[in-house]
């Protein structure tokens, strides 16, 4: 055995002190906001006008592969929200007379909307207790985006899928 060797004592082994759990990763998703989210789908809002008709609408809903449309005026301000609910309720009041009617008078109103500050968790329980999933994102400057109940589940699953294999590169090393 060479003479420099020595068996390894409690002082020469300084805790690293290493957990899979801190403040930081628990609060993470908690904190993630609105504005996170966007970020990573990006900003495209298709908007239709309050004249236009309910066959229009179901062109756009249709061609662009989503379930609600914001209504702005001429200057792009938002004055309401289409979404399919609107148009199925409309449908069952007027059955094959539906589509000649104007989107102002079908579309929600009083649009619920939220800040890219919200943290994400806020937009999730407005849209639960709403009962909706399609939200308005505004600014000081007015509609930035969009974001719907499915764009918060898929973020926090890929929060969560990252979470996973960070604490599985934890413990294999």
């Amino acid at each position: 055995m060479p003479t420099s060797y020595r068996a390894p004592n409690r002082a020469d082994t300084t805790s690293k002190k290493t957990t899979s759990q801190s403040a930081t990763t628990n609060l993470s998703a908690a904190e993630a906001t609105v504005g996170d989210l966007l970020s990573g789908k990006g900003n495209a809002i298709y908007s239709i006008r309050p004249q236009d008709t309910i066959g229009h609408a179901v062109e756009v809903l249709r061609d662009k592969h989503i379930g609600a449309v914001v209504v702005t005026d001429a200057n792009g301000a938002l004055v309401g929200i289409l979404s399919e609910r609107d148009i199925v309720r409309k449908l069952a009041d007027t059955p094959g007379r539906t589509l000649p009617h104007k989107v102002e008078d079908v579309m929600t109103k009083d649009v619920q909307t939220i800040s890219p500050e919200e943290p994400l968790v806020n937009a999730l329980k407005t849209m639960t207790n709403g009962k909706f999933r399609h939200m308005p994102v505004t600014d000081a400057t007015g509609l930035i985006g969009m974001v719907t109940i499915g764009d918060v589940v898929n973020y926090r699953l890929t929060a969560l899928e990252h979470e996973a294999l960070q604490m599985k590169q934890l413990i294999v090393g």
